[in-house]
Formats: C-alpha cells, structure tokens, sequence
C-alpha cells in the first residue's frame, strides 16, 4: 500500500522581481491499494502531477510523509515504483532496443520477455531510433519501459495527452492485460470517459486539497452516478 500522509508541498515563483509562493498540495492524505486502478483526477493546477512526483521522489516535500509498503521513500522502495510521464525522457538517438538495455542494466525486475511481447502487440520495430517515431508510438515506448518494470505500484501521468481514440482505446487493452494481480496503478487524466468502466478507486484533487474519494462502482450501484457526474456534484459544476 502506498500510504500519502498529510502532505504538503510549496513552489516559489518569481516574476517582474516579485515573490509568489504556490501551495500545490495542501495537507493531502489518501491510500492506494494494490490490486486496484486509481485514478486521480482534477482541473488543470490542483497537483495532481505533484502528487505523482512526490510519491515518485522526484520532488522533496515540505511536511507529511510518503510510505511505500510501510517504508519510506528509499534506495529499498526504488524497484517498487515506476512512473510514466506526459513527456519524452529517453536519450536523443537512441533505439527502443538501446532503451531495453539501459533499463535492464538499471531495473532489477525489468521483464525483457514482457517488453517483447508489447513490442510485438504495438507493432513496432525494436530497431527504431525513438526520436524519429510518431508522438502515439513514442507514447506507447513510454508504456512499455512503465510497465515492464515490474513494479508493484505503476504511476502513469496522463498517458492519453495528444493521442487519438484508436491509441487510447489500445493503452486501455495493454493496461488490462499487463497489470497483474499485486499491482497497482495509478492515473492522471482529463479523458475521463475512457477510463469509467476500469478505475476502482478516484481521488479527487481541488486546490491541492482532496475534496473527495470514493469507489467508482459503489456510485453507480448505489448513486447511478459515473464518474463525472459526481464530479459534477463535488466541484459544482451545472
């Protein structure tokens, strides 16, 4: 389990010599169960990549404490997490097959039979130089370094930016047959509709605050509500 407990994080902004502070998260407490998909959902600007990094370690926070399995963020948590980013971060040049290497020689439980079989499921070519692919293809290079770490809790940060329905109905099918039974995964995304019928778990984010948290099943057995209609009710929008 992934435990998020009262945290808090501030940037400072400086601009035309002025100092502003921005609270991206503030006093922020949740849990994320393995074997369930959360999704973590918000407007633009309520911290929902924040949250991601800093369970990640990619951020330092301010007050509050992340445990992973019950353990802080360490050297020992490191091959339990892998995080996806809305941004290209491979080397410039290099192949996916270069990227399989690196990631093998970094990643302990890196699954090469696994990345294989999403290469083939994606119809791509492992001699390909990544920079030269299309934006969905590099997308799914993405997904595949994600999910063929093996990790047990997979943070993917809206993994559906810029790609066509086709693309994302394919990501929703990988998703599915790739994650295992003790993992975890969780995700950011404005594509709302697509991803109803697969989140477990929703945590919403207003003002770096959670507002809300509730079982998307639950709501529409007990509510007859989906996912955007008790967003609707949460954030007050007609």
């Amino acid at each position: 389990m992934i435990e998020v407990k009262k945290v808090s994080k501030t940037y400072t902004k400086v601009k035309s010599l002025k100092v502003k502070k921005i609270k991206a998260l503030d006093n922020v407490s949740f849990n994320i169960e393995k074997g369930k998909i959360t999704a973590l959902l918000g407007i633009n600007g309520v911290g929902k990549s924040t949250t991601l990094k800093a369970i990640s370690g990619l951020i330092q926070i301010d007050k509050g404490e992340i445990l992973i399995d019950g353990e802080k963020l360490s050297n020992s948590t490191y091959d339990k997490l892998a995080f996806v980013p809305d941004i290209n971060t491979h080397f410039s040049g290099i192949t996916i097959k270069d990227s399989f290497e690196f990631m093998e020689t970094f990643y302990k439980n890196w699954n090469a039979d696994k990345a294989n079989d999403m290469i083939n499921m994606f119809k791509l070519d492992i001699n390909s130089v990544i920079d030269d692919l299309s934006k969905g293809n590099v997308a799914r290079v993405r997904i595949i370094l994600g999910f063929c770490q093996d990790a047990d809790y997979i943070l993917l940060d809206e993994p559906f930016s810029g790609i066509d329905i086709f693309k994302r109905e394919e990501f929703l099918r990988a998703i599915t047959k790739y994650m295992k039974e003790d993992q975890a995964i969780v995700i950011t995304t404005h594509e709302i509709d697509e991803i109803e019928g697969l989140v477990d778990d929703v945590i919403l984010l207003e003002d770096g605050k959670v507002v809300s948290i509730f079982n998307a099943e639950d709501i529409r057995e007990n509510e007859g509500k989906s996912i955007i209609d008790k967003m609707r009710e949460v954030y007050k929008y007609e």
